[in-house]
């Protein structure tokens, strides 16, 4: 584990760049990670993602997969892959500050 300055904040990470206490979480740290990821601005459609991604992992213990995500966000999976393109369920769980979802590489 590794710390981390993001958005001036510090933050624990792991060594793929997640963070590893969603607590340390804010939308400043999510501007901040997306832009590391080359996403900027990130649009109310990804906020509505990103917000999604962090009430599933309150709610349940881990982030949704893509197929869940599609099925669930009220976006289609095409369009996550829109605003998302290196993978919507990892990239999304990560700017969201929540660990990576099983089944993602």
């Amino acid at each position: 584990m590794t710390v981390d300055t993001i958005a001036g904040t510090p933050v624990d990470v792991n060594e793929e760049g997640f963070l590893t206490d969603p607590s340390q979480w804010n939308e400043e740290v999510a501007v901040e990670l997306a832009r590391r990821e080359g996403i900027d601005p990130l649009t109310d459609r990804h906020w509505e993602v990103v917000r999604f991604m962090r009430a599933e992992y309150e709610a349940k213990g881990t982030g949704p997969t893509v197929r869940v995500l599609g099925k669930t966000s009220g976006v289609p999976v095409k369009e996550l892959y829109q605003l998302f393109p290196k993978g919507p369920a990892k990239l999304a769980a990560k700017i969201a500050g929540i660990p990576k979802p099983r089944g993602c590489i």
